[in-house]
């Protein structure tokens, strides 16, 4: 059981038919969904870059780094903007959703263990999960669905399977 005391709060968000909730406290803000930048061979899953106040943001999008398809694009499409620990300090990641929910405040009492498997996503990124209600929301670990060393090398990888030749 984890070590929570008092209520946390957690945005909830849906990817697909699936409900799933990040805690809020690395959330800086959400955006509706402002078009991309694309950057060329790069893996599916870096969908592109956004231009947040001067800052270049990687936009990651979710159901791809989930083994999904492509997020669709539609009306409530946003991308929220998460900070996770950089070698540099902070640094801000965009999280490509299909549509953000609300934000629930969560009594301990609330969260359970998350089970081993048939949650549609790696164990390793699920934190635990909330009982609302009679159903269960995935609370993701987004240090672990975002951590910066697996990404870096993901693109490696994909920029290394390229022979790096142009087409004629």
């Amino acid at each position: 059981m984890h070590a929570i005391t008092s209520p946390e709060q957690y945005l909830t968000f849906t990817l697909g038919k699936d409900i799933y909730a990040l805690q809020i406290a690395p959330i800086r803000e959400i955006l509706e969904y402002p078009g991309l930048t694309d950057i060329p061979m790069t893996p599916q899953f870096l969908r592109g870059v956004i231009n947040l106040r001067g800052a270049v943001v990687p936009v990651i999008d979710l159901a791809v780094r989930f083994g999904r398809g492509l997020t669709e694009v539609g009306r409530r499409t946003c991308i929220v903007i998460s900070e996770i620990s950089g070698d540099n300090g902070p640094l801000p990641l965009g999280i490509l959703v299909d549509g953000v929910n609300e934000v629930l405040e969560v009594e301990p009492e609330q969260i359970e263990d998350r089970p081993d498997f048939g949650l549609g996503v790696r164990p390793d990124f699920v934190s635990g999960m909330i009982r609302l209600n009679n159903q269960f929301i995935v609370m993701l670990d987004i240090g672990r669905v975002l951590l910066l060393g697996e990404l870096e090398q993901l693109v490696a990888a994909e920029l290394a399977s390229q022979d790096g030749s142009l087409p004629c």
